[in-house]
C-alpha cells in the first residue's frame, strides 16, 4: 500500500474514533437529563399524594388541612412511612421528607447513580408543587 493510502486510513479510524467518544458523551447527558426528569416526575405525584393528603378530612384518613400532627395525631411524615416502597423509592431514587410545617411540606430526592451531584427538591404547598434540581 502507498503512504497516502494508510494516512487515508489513519485519518478514517481517528475520525471514528473521535466520532464514538462524542456518541457515549451525547449518551450520558441525554440518560442524566432523562433521570432529572424522571425524579421531577416522581416529586410531582408524591406531591400530589401529599396535597390529596392535607385536603382529606380526618375522618376519612387525611390530615384535615395540615401536615403536621393534627386531630388524629398522625401526620403527613408518618403517611409517607407506610407507602408502598415503591412510590418512595424507584430505580431512579430514594425519596425522604425533610421539612415538614402545616403550611409546607418539603421531600428531597436523591439519585442512586453515584456519578450524580445533584438532589431534587420538592416543595409542596396546599395550592402548588414545585421541584428544583440542585
Amino acid at each position: 500500500m502507498g503512504q497516502q493510502q494508510l494516512l487515508l486510513i489513519v485519518l478514517g479510524v481517528i475520525i471514528v474514533g473521535i466520532a464514538v467518544v462524542v456518541g457515549i458523551n451525547l449518551f450520558n447527558a441525554n440518560a442524566e437529563t432523562s433521570t432529572q426528569d424522571s425524579i421531577v416526575s416522581q416529586g410531582t405525584n408524591i406531591g400530589a399524594m401529599a396535597q390529596q393528603y392535607y385536603k382529606k378530612p380526618v375522618s376519612m384518613g387525611g390530615g384535615g388541612n395540615t401536615w403536621t400532627d393534627g386531630p388524629n395525631s398522625t401526620d403527613f411524615g408518618d403517611y409517607f412511612d407506610n407507602l408502598p416502597a415503591d412510590l418512595t423509592s424507584s430505580a431512579d431514587a430514594d425519596w425522604v421528607v425533610t421539612t415538614l410545617s402545616d403550611s409546607q411540606l418539603v421531600l428531597t430526592a436523591s439519585p442512586k447513580e453515584a456519578s450524580y451531584t445533584w438532589d431534587v427538591i420538592t416543595t409542596v404547598t396546599p395550592t402548588s408543587i414545585q421541584s428544583i434540581v440542585q
